[in-house]
């Protein structure tokens, strides 16, 4: 018999306390339920109520002609209302969310999503695709891909305003972005 099987036998030595120990594995399989749990229930908002997206209902707008645009001129329109600037451009080479036969015409929002400062038609290099430097921070952004930030401070695109083509007229049909100032996007 062992010294301490002996003691405890006797009455001596006193029960060590059990402490629980979590092993890696059910650790794994206790997160993996976790999630698994999570997902049935689905996304929820704060309230615990179901989250659904919300879908603007987006005017249709002619804003331009193809026949009107040049290649590294900026076209100025507002888009949805009368105070939200844009710009309608004519790359030369294929863009993201670009439409026309060489899926090179493109719009974006004027303002810049860092601290929304304007950003005019002169600001566009068609060398490079870019759109910039914002004047108060310096962020550039490529037209190409989807207004992306290509260097600056700005954390976000450009928001792109959705183009559909009717024969010659170029339509706007919606903004994919958040229009710097709002909380929401203005549907009209």
């Amino acid at each position: 018999m062992a010294y301490t099987e002996q003691k405890k036998a006797e009455g001596k030595q006193k029960a060590q306390p059990t402490h629980l120990c979590l092993a890696r594995r059910q650790f794994l399989i206790m997160g993996a339920a976790s999630v698994v749990s999570l997902g049935v229930i689905g996304p929820r908002n704060a309230m615990g109520q179901v989250a659904e997206l919300v879908m603007g209902a987006w005017p249709k707008k002619v804003i331009g002609t193809v026949s009107e645009l040049e290649t590294a001129k900026a076209i100025e329109f507002s888009y949805p209302n009368d105070d939200i600037n844009n710009l309608l451009f004519m790359l030369s080479e294929e863009a993201g969310g670009g439409v026309g036969p060489d899926r090179n015409i493109v719009a974006f929002n004027s303002q810049c999503p860092h601290q929304g400062a304007y950003l005019d038609g002169s600001l566009f290099h068609s060398k490079h695709s870019l759109l910039g430097p914002c004047p108060l921070h310096l962020s550039t952004f490529d037209l190409t891909k989807y207004g992306m930030v290509s260097s600056g401070h700005a954390t976000a695109s450009l928001p792109q305003i959705t183009l559909e083509l009717d024969g010659d007229d170029i339509v706007a049909t919606g903004v994919m972005g958040l229009v710097y100032g709002y909380s929401q996007n203005p549907t009209s």
